[in-house]
């Protein structure tokens, strides 16, 4: 069975933002991805970077200069896809190894085409890098370098678009690995988001695409049987932390739409994993989407996790 399983970059940065605090996470990630693919699962793997990405802006920020000026924003999002990728890889190679399992590995640095016309070019909402100070965000603003808006209390921060992707411009590539029997990891950080001008050519824009609807995007275009959500917990839950909190094990599209009208799932976190599980499965039966915690992987093919069908 193929599957795109993806990885959020919380998950990965957890409490300790150093390269080897957050390889240990890594490497904890790829001791159950190799449980899973030991039961003869085929894998394609994505992964978030969006605390990775803010933590290298910030980085840029404070040691930018003229001679060593700050990358665009699509640019560190390439830095972060490879940086996060070389991590996953080696530690999926080297478990792999232990398991006497012969399987190859590789990262590939992921383009993905969003339209030029997406309405959150216009309206930019998703913060991204430092915090500034009112004034240094008006001085900002009024030199042309953004749009900056409070956030939540703590300071004013930049603001870019998060448009939807059309397609993923590595999938032939991605396909050739598969169909070869190599363990691809790509579309990292949901891809970087490129837009084509009349001639055809891709350019690099800023904006930051969502993990999870990516994965869903690339799961469509080659057609994955499976496409897991890695996320805190083992299962979905309705009434949250409430007296009458409710495990989820198996839901249909239309229970999940109607979770989602009552408000269960936040925006900001559950409701993107739900609605990409569902664009997945909709009107496809031999489709199924587990949302679920990296500690469970190895057990979804006995049916852990909470499974979204048509």
């Amino acid at each position: 069975m193929l599957n795109v399983v993806a990885l959020g970059g919380n998950a990965i940065l957890d409490k300790i933002p150093t390269d080897e605090g957050q390889r240990a996470v890594v490497r904890q990630v790829a001791v159950e991805l190799a449980k899973f693919i030991e039961q003869g699962e085929e894998v394609v793997l994505c992964h978030g970077n969006g605390p990775q990405v803010g933590n290298l802006l910030v980085q840029q920020t404070v040691g930018a200069s003229e001679k060593t000026p700050m990358m665009k924003l699509d640019t560190n999002v390439a830095m972060t896809e490879g940086s996060i990728g070389y991590w996953i890889q080696q530690a999926l190679q080297n478990e792999l190894s232990l398991k006497k399992i012969t399987k190859e590995v590789v990262s590939l640095v992921t383009q993905v085409e969003v339209s030029k016309d997406d309405p959150s070019f216009k309206a930019p909402t998703k913060p991204i890098g430092p915090f500034y100070t009112e004034q240094e965000a008006n001085e900002k603003q009024e030199k042309g370098e953004g749009i900056f808006k409070e956030d939540s209390g703590r300071g004013y921060r930049k603001v870019i678009a998060s448009p939807k992707p059309q397609q993923i411009v590595e999938k032939e590539t991605i396909t050739s690995l598969i169909k070869a029997g190599i363990i691809t990891i790509c579309v990292g950080g949901g891809g970087i988001p490129v837009v084509r001008n009349k001639e055809g050519q891709l350019f690099g824009v800023e904006a930051v695409i969502d993990k999870d609807l990516s994965a869903q995007k690339l799961a469509e275009e080659i057609n994955a049987d499976r496409l897991i959500v890695l996320t805190g917990v083992d299962n979905i839950y309705v009434n949250y932390n409430q007296p009458n909190q409710k495990k989820i094990e198996k839901m249909t599209i239309e229970e999940a739409q109607k979770y989602i009208h009552e408000g269960q799932f936040p925006a900001g976190s559950m409701l993107p994993k739900v609605e990409s599980a569902i664009e997945f499965v909709r009107d496809h039966a031999n489709r199924e989407a587990i949302i679920t915690s990296i500690e469970n992987l190895g057990n979804i093919p006995k049916g852990f996790g909470t499974t979204i069908v048509c």
